[in-house]
């Protein structure tokens, strides 16, 4: 297997903090972690899963073996005071040994409120497999400067439209196997990781939203088009999509706001983590785009500290372009999604010129395409994709 794109980040800031590795399961957190442990601390690193029991009982004792450099605590969030046993473990042993925690739920919002933690881990959302990992390539940019593309990765990108960006079902490129590891993904997800933390009475209505997701990717989010099917009060419903997201099933964008543009305010668009559960190819299209930018967002913010941000643009009047990735709270290059290169959308040109967006893109499925129109890059998404992380 090769190096994942958070190693070497994740290698520098252990030496003074904690590393918070979250992400989808299966997406490579424990692979990253013993990694880490393998190769720069060999022989001297340890690994405790809190679903394991010789390991929960060693957690909870709190014996850690005397010469390990590199301790990895494993889906540690499922104990209910876990930010007090790391705080006073850190506080500790912290000139002792390194510690990375790695879980399948958002530890960055589980360890809100009241956070003993603070100031003392970086936080990491690792994402799936992208062209640009997949062929090697180095993000090169800076945000509010152009992006920096090298040559198009046609091969790797086919290859995660169809078996996803999940390191195990990417690699193995087996269609049989793809089928039976989204059955067993979701029923993972729901019956193991969230019925562990919450508390949710009917998981199988919770299963049936989940089957239902898919259908919604790319289109504006509305909980009032699923009430009926699943026969729960608002309340409910808005619970169980929230609690679908923490545990990264799928992520939300929402409207770009600004006093430039009369802006919708409220509805989302929602994607999916694993985008080959998507089966209308052009929302899968749209999918693997929104989660290649989105893993560019949290890069930088995770990384190097910028306040990235992904959303879409949609005023009143129905114009809408599908992505913009902004830095510092200010645009920085807008995406538009198609099929294949023709007329560059006039809701492009006008929010270009409205928001003052530095770069715009038309980002399609055809190969061989890059040319300037206008002020606007179209470009195949195998080179285009390339260039982000």
């Amino acid at each position: 297997m090769f190096k994942r794109y958070l190693e070497d980040h994740i290698k520098r800031d252990i030496t003074d903090k904690m590393a918070f590795i979250s992400g989808p399961r299966q997406v490579g957190k424990t692979t990253i972690a013993k990694a880490l442990g393998r190769k720069y601390f060999p022989n001297t690193y340890s690994y405790l899963n809190w679903d394991n029991r010789q390991d929960r009982k060693a957690i909870m004792a709190g014996i850690f073996e005397s010469d390990k450099k590199l301790v990895i605590f494993d889906e540690i969030h499922k104990y209910k005071n876990w930010k007090n046993y790391l705080k006073g473990e850190f506080d500790k042993y912290h000139d002792r040994f390194s510690i990375v925690v790695t879980g399948s739920a958002r530890l960055d919002l589980y360890r809100k409120g009241g956070d003993s933690l603070l100031g003392r881990y970086h936080p990491y959302r690792m994402h799936p497999l992208s062209v640009a990992e997949l062929s090697g390539e180095s993000f090169q940019s800076l945000p509010h400067n152009e992006l920096k593309f090298s040559s198009a990765h046609i091969e790797e990108l086919k290859q995660l439209m169809k078996f996803g960006g999940f390191p195990e079902m990417c690699l193995k490129k087996d269609e049989r196997e793809l089928r039976r590891w989204h059955n067993e993904r979701t029923d993972l997800i729901i019956k193991e990781d969230i019925r562990d933390i919450e508390a949710i009475r009917d998981i199988s209505a919770l299963q049936v939203l989940a089957e239902l997701l898919p259908q919604k990717v790319g289109s504006l989010f509305s909980l009032n088009s699923l009430k009926e099917d699943l026969q729960v009060s608002h309340k409910t419903l808005a619970s169980w999509v929230d609690v679908l997201e923490k545990f990264y099933y799928h992520y939300r964008i929402y409207p770009f706001q600004s006093t430039r543009v009369k802006s919708l305010r409220k509805e989302p668009k929602l994607y999916l983590w694993d985008w080959s559960e998507v089966e209308d190819e052009y929302a899968r299209f749209e999918n693997i785009v929104a989660s290649h930018l989105l893993k560019l967002c949290h890069f930088l913010h995770d990384i190097d500290g910028y306040s990235a941000e992904l959303y879409y643009i949609r005023d009143k009047e129905q114009r809408e372009v599908d992505f913009l990735v902004s830095a510092g709270g200010k645009p920085w290059f807008c995406v538009e999604v198609k099929n294949s290169p023709g007329s560059i959308p006039s809701s492009l040109k006008y929010f270009s010129t409205r928001l003052k967006i530095p770069f715009s893109y038309v980002v399609v499925r055809d190969d061989g395409v890059d040319f300037l129109k206008n002020s606007v890059r179209v470009i195949s998404a195998s080179k285009f994709l390339s260039g982000l992380v």
